[in-house]
């Protein structure tokens, strides 16, 4: 089956979502989203992620952000990390293309009713149009777990050097890190995934406190995937 097809298939499959209630001009399950770092974006809602052609830094924050929104108000349905129990569509399969996203958008706007019934609840006069494209940013770039499962031997081996400290050559850990994060694919066919090895390659300026950050990354990352 195609994958735009499977997509839509799964895309139809979408839990009922939890009834909303009034509180304070938000619904009581839903959680606004700090994006106050993120650049400002037009009135008119976009189809296209702005925030793949805006450097480096801008799309880290948004992935951060993005962490914050999907985990509050998408989790509960998705799954965490974005891997779907099976009731819900695993986004992590969405293309990161205009297909995907104006698809995306569609479905964070204006929710999705089925028979009457509130499959999805709409969320974009709720969480506003730069939350919903920090959380499709973070979910275009989930890594393929199954890649990353895969170098489990060399990053544990990785974060033990890194945890024993000592006279470290910064560099070439760093490039080892960064072969290993070059060869983790995204599942959404973004070119770079957000992975705990390219997250730990980043961290790493040759200081102490820079080896334990990406030693605590690396641990981290290794028991979620477990």
């Amino acid at each position: 089956m195609p994958r735009k097809t499977r997509i839509l298939a799964t895309l139809g499959t979408i839990a009922a979502a939890a009834s909303i209630a009034q509180a304070a001009g938000l619904p009581l399950d839903i959680q606004a989203v700090n994006t106050d770092a993120l650049p400002e974006l037009e009135e008119e809602w976009l189809t296209v992620n702005p925030y793949r052609d805006q450097g480096e830094e801008v799309w880290q924050q948004a992935i951060e952000i993005g962490a914050s929104g999907y985990n509050q108000n998408c989790a509960r349905c998705h799954g965490l990390g974005a891997v779907s129990g099976g009731l819900a569509p695993d986004l992590r399969f969405l293309e990161a293309e205009e297909y995907g996203d104006e698809w995306y958008m569609e479905r964070f706007r204006h929710g999705f009713t089925q028979n009457g019934v509130t499959r999805m609840p709409a969320f974009g006069e709720l969480l506003g149009q730069k939350a919903a494209w920090a959380i499709r940013t973070y979910l275009e770039t989930r890594p393929d777990e199954e890649a990353v499962s895969a170098k489990s031997a060399e990053l544990k081996a990785l974060r033990d050097t890194l945890s024993d400290g000592g006279d470290l050559d910064a560099e070439a850990i760093r490039s080892e890190l960064s072969g290993i994060a070059e060869g983790i694919e995204t599942l959404s066919g973004a070119p770079i995934a957000d992975s705990i090895a390219y997250r730990a390659a980043h961290v790493i300026d040759g200081t102490p406190e820079s080896y334990h950050k990406a030693a605590e990354t690396l641990t981290v990352g290794l028991s979620a995937a477990q």
